[in-house]
Formats: C-alpha cells, structure tokens, sequence
C-alpha cells in the first residue's frame, strides 16, 4: 500500500510529530510511506532525523517579510497543492486544514476543532472538514465535536507516545542530562506548546505569580511555540501581564528534539492548562518520564489522562493543583498509562482503517 501523509511544516508541533511518528510506525508494518510538508523558514527536511524507510518530500517555502496570516495560508495551500502529485498512491491523507485544502479529495484527521476570526483560515478551516472523504480524530471527545457540529462520523484512533524515550531521561542514563537543566533553572514547573491563546499561556502566567508568592525559588519554563499563526498581540499582553505580575518565566522557544525528554523529565511539574485540545501528546509524553501532571478540566484531557492527572480550572484552582501535585504519588499510574498508547498500535489501526476504505 502506497501512502501519502501530509503535514504543513516541518517544525515540531503535535501534529508534525504525529505524522512522522505515524509514518515511521507505517514503515515499520511495511507500507510504502512518503510524508509531503512545506518546508517553512528554509527547511529542507524535518526537526528530527526521519527513519529511513520514510520517503521525505518537503516543499521550499521561503518566508515573505511582512506576510499576514491570511495571505500565508492562502500562499501556504498553493504552493503544496502545485508540489503535490497524487499519482500512484492508494492513501492521500491529510493532517491539518492546509494540506487538505491543498490536496483534494482526501482522509483527514481532525486532531482539534479551533475558533478563527482570520477569513482565510475560517474558510481553509471549514472546507478542510466537510470536503474530505473520510475522517479520523484521536480523541473520541473530538469525534462527538465533529459529529454534533457538521453530522460527521470519525473514526478515533489515538495517539501513540514515545514512551521508553521518556521515560529513559528519567532514569539512570538520564541523571547528568537532568542535572544540567537544574544547574540552569533550579526547581521549576515545566510547559511545552509556546505561548498562544489556546495553550491558555495567561492563565499559567496568573498561576505562577500565586505559586511563587510562596515558593519564590520556583521557576516556570517554557518550551516550543513554532506556529503559523501570528500571536504577537497574545504575545504582548502576556508579558505585559508577567511586567505586571513581577514574574519572569524562562522562554526557550523551541528545544532540540533530543533535548526535550531531560527537560521534561527534571521538571517537578508539568502544566497544561490548555482551553482547546485533541489528545494532549506533550503531558501523555511528561507521564512516560514519571512527572506529575496537571491539565485543564476538559473533557477531552479527563478521557485521555484519566487518574494519572489532576484537572484544574482557573489561575486559582490552577496554582492549588501545581502546588499539590508535586508530592502526589501517581508515577506509576501515568507510566502505565503512556505505555497503553503505541504508535504500533495507532499504525495497525490505520492500516485497518486504510483497507476498509
């Protein structure tokens, strides 16, 4: 079976490592695999090295100074649909809303539904929903959005977790890579997603001024944040909310792809107080490493994380469950949990999937 999986950039995002992850998987089960992606800022292949067995067509997209959203998702669609040659393969599948409007008739997986107020985007955002023929979500919290919104059945396969990669940079042969982030930040709560509306990067900002008003040696660490969207006003209002606050979170921005299981893993606590999401690949990747977690009362994060995370909602409720949850004993029980989600497993479940098509 021939494969196509499309992916919008080569940066890492949840959805970028779901796709290669999904590939590498594919590869392994035997499928003929080739991941197409714009590559944005330069890029000529991925964040990471990409199993070899994985055919890799990454499409130049040279940056424009000064380019608006709009325009760059309406350019960001051209350019992958005039790259994109759907000859001889029997899967053309789409992962986000700009390779599927730039490919056609296609499976797509809907990883989180949004709200956008860029016309562009609401429309590449809606066409990439209803013109698909056939869909897949990875939570079955999303599938009910997609079912109650449009009158679409998807199926739900989840994601899977690197877990032994994790959970690797907590043990033994992790300890000198741990120690280093500590020598650099002390005792700190962990993030990864950047700073953007959804990730509700102001609500972890208020959480954090409350945690430190007591525990002044606490750090907040924030890891990831390549987007294509422009959130220079969300940006700007939260560091003038941190100004404010009297707080100064460490921004790293993006982290090296081998970097990022030892900065997760020499965390006290994970925070994820996200208001909109689809499976939560990041936290499940903090419970593979061991540490306490703490998401946002979503439904969506309760099937997904189930006991192995405790949920808060608000700054208040927020501070409370990051301060408790460092001494709360559930290791084991997120371990076990992120041991559940393969990506053998997911792959398997596509193929059917694929077959019955």
């Amino acid at each position: 079976m021939r494969i196509a999986l499309l992916s919008y950039s080569t940066k890492p995002r949840g959805g970028v490592v779901h796709t290669l992850a999904l590939a590498e998987a594919l590869a392994e089960a035997g499928a003929d695999v080739t991941v197409w992606s714009l590559g944005r800022g330069g890029d000529t292949t991925f964040y990471r090295p990409v199993d070899p067995r994985v055919t890799l067509s990454v499409v130049p997209f040279p940056e424009v100074p000064g380019e608006e959203v709009g325009p760059r998702i309406l350019r960001s669609i051209a350019v992958l649909r005039d790259a994109f040659d759907a000859t001889g393969y029997d899967i053309v599948h789409a992962q986000d809303c700009i390779s599927a409007n730039a490919v056609g008739r296609c499976i797509r997986t809907v990883h989180h539904l949004d709200t956008f107020t860029t016309p562009e985007l609401v429309a590449c955002h809606e066409k990439a929903i209803v013109t698909p023929y056939a869909h897949l979500c990875v939570s079955a919290a999303v599938a009910a959005e997609l079912a109650a919104g449009w009158g679409i059945k998807a199926e739900v396969i989840p994601n899977g977790v690197d877990s032994a990669r994790f959970a690797a940079a907590a043990g033994p042969e992790g300890a000198a890579a741990r120690a280093a982030w500590g020598d650099c930040f002390g005792r700190y709560v962990v993030t990864v997603g950047g700073i953007e509306p959804r990730k509700g990067s102001l609500d972890l900002l208020d959480a954090y001024a409350l945690l430190q008003a007591t525990d002044p040696s606490l750090r907040l660490v924030i890891a990831g944040g390549e987007t294509l969207f422009d959130y220079r006003d969300y940006r700007a209002d939260w560091e003038k909310r941190a100004a404010e606050l009297g707080v100064s979170p460490v921004v790293l921005g993006p982290v090296a792809d081998d970097e990022l299981p030892s900065l997760v893993a020499a965390a006290e606590v994970f925070a994820f107080p996200s208001h909109k999401e689809g499976f939560g690949l990041a936290p499940m990747e903090a419970l593979a490493a061991g540490v306490p977690l703490v998401v946002s009362d979503l439904p969506v994060l309760r099937e997904v994380f189930r006991d192995a995370a405790s949920y808060a909602s608000g700054p208040v409720e927020l501070a409370r469950q990051l301060r408790e949850a460092r001494t709360a004993d559930r290791a084991a029980i997120g371990r076990d949990l992120a041991a559940t989600y393969t990506w053998e497993a997911a792959a398997a479940a596509h193929l059917e999937f694929y077959k019955r098509l």
